[in-house]
């Protein structure tokens, strides 16, 4: 009896280890984060693209328009290099800015 209840035990267990990571961070995305924080800036561009997609999905509304210091500040929340992501965002098309640099919003993308 005890055999079996440290069967159920353990697997459950090793199921609980692994749900919230997947339900948290995008595949592949979880991985580039220590304590919420960006560990670096990937260096291959599908694996970069992947972590913009990521950080525009959770840090930018879709239908709200935000001013530079509020998209650094909200970028600073996962890395110092506020300037390099904001950058990186904004060629991508996740993010677009106004021609005089004043607002950015996050793009609308279709799935």
């Amino acid at each position: 009896m005890s055999q079996t209840t440290d069967q159920h035990s353990t697997a459950r267990h090793g199921t609980d280890q692994r749900e919230p990571a997947d339900r948290r961070e995008p595949r592949g995305v979880a991985d580039l984060f220590s304590g919420g924080r960006l560990i670096a800036i990937p260096r291959k561009a599908a694996r970069r693209e992947q972590l913009l997609e990521h950080l525009a999905e959770t840090l930018f509304a879709p239908d709200r328009e935000y001013s530079e210091p509020e998209v650094n500040d909200a970028l600073r929340t996962v890395h110092e290099d506020c300037s390099a992501l904001r950058r990186y965002l904004i060629t991508s098309g996740l993010l677009t800015r106004t021609r005089d640099g004043s607002s950015y919003r996050r793009a609308t993308t279709t799935r």
